[in-house]
């Protein structure tokens, strides 16, 4: 098998399940305490919505601080043990999926947001949820997904689209065989809004104010069709 692969993104998640909980749970994340966990909260909040799709959803953290404001919120996720984990915490409706079972006949409900925080790491998978996502956003949805800043690209690495390894750097050694992950530039980034029917209305970079660093880049787009 492929090294890199979206199936290898998924094996090393299902490997991770307890200690991904365990830190986001006791907030070992630091960027997130400090920046990306209410940078995407603000973004969503931003937008006139009453209704959310949390794709790639983890233990539902962002699902339950969502609800929390007023909103009805679905997450799915292709992990059972972290669907499992957040129906235990109470707020939230959450379902297994895969993200190439997304679609309108799978998903019959309409939304007026759908949200990727940091869950689009693979290649096939993302081009699938670009596809698929305007069929089950009312008119004039919005996708709004926040990633790695491309800029993180690594020195090692050219800037073109292509597979990375991936690291557990920074975080505990109880998590085991990183991930790999797709990388794209900000360019390919655009382009997938543009060729699925959405108009790229506004890009934020988040800034880490400790090292005044850039931590993750948030784009949203708007259905136009």
């Amino acid at each position: 098998m492929n090294a890199f692969s979206d199936k290898k993104i998924i094996d090393s998640w299902k490997k991770n399940v307890d200690p991904w909980i365990t830190a986001v749970q006791e907030q070992q994340i630091e960027s997130r305490k400090l920046i990306t966990n209410q940078a995407i909260i603000d973004a969503i909040m931003s937008y006139p919505a009453k209704t959310v799709l949390d794709i790639g959803c983890g233990e539902g953290w962002l699902v339950r601080e969502l609800a929390s404001l007023g909103l009805s919120v679905l997450g799915v996720d292709v992990i059972p043990e972290f669907v499992e984990k957040a129906k235990r915490s109470g707020t939230g409706r959450y379902r297994v999926m895969a993200y190439e079972e997304i679609s309108e006949s799978k998903i019959t409900e309409k939304f007026d947001i759908a949200v990727c925080n940091f869950s689009l790491l693979g290649k096939e998978s993302v081009d699938h949820i670009f596809n698929a996502v305007s069929s089950i956003l009312n008119e004039a949805g919005h996708l709004i997904i926040q990633t790695i800043h491309p800029s993180m690209n690594g020195e090692q690495h050219s800037y073109q689209d292509g597979w990375r390894e991936g690291s557990w750097a920074g975080f505990s050694s109880e998590f085991r065989t990183p991930a790999p992950w797709y990388f794209r530039t900000i360019s390919s980034w655009f382009r997938l809004f543009h060729e699925n029917g959405y108009e790229l209305v506004e890009i934020q970079e988040p800034v880490n104010p400790k090292t005044e660093k850039v931590a993750s880049i948030i784009m949203v787009g708007r259905i136009t069709g």
